[in-house]
């Protein structure tokens, strides 16, 4: 689900919940109808922005083995990259 259908379903929520006359259509409970297409739509609105928003990662791109000289202990080097804003 999108973000544009997300809305669509929270206005057509709001108009059958609030601005039609109740018993417009006769088998159906239009209030419950309203309410219901709401939370489907904030839910969905929600998992949409949450889907959209960047990902932030760290990529490693180069690791390497050295000695120190002074202590001739083995040093690991990595350079990272932050791929996120």
């Amino acid at each position: 689900m999108y973000i544009g259908s997300s809305i669509f379903l929270i206005a057509l929520g709001a108009i059958l919940a609030f601005a039609l006359a109740p018993g417009l259509i006769p088998f159906l409970d239009q209030q419950m109808t309203g309410y219901s297409l709401m939370v489907v739509g904030v839910i969905g609105l929600i998992a949409s922005l949450v889907m959209a928003a960047p990902r932030r990662r760290l990529r490693t791109t180069e690791s390497r083995q050295a000695t120190d000289p002074g202590t001739g202990e083995a040093v690991t080097h990595r350079e990272t990259r932050d791929t996120g804003l």
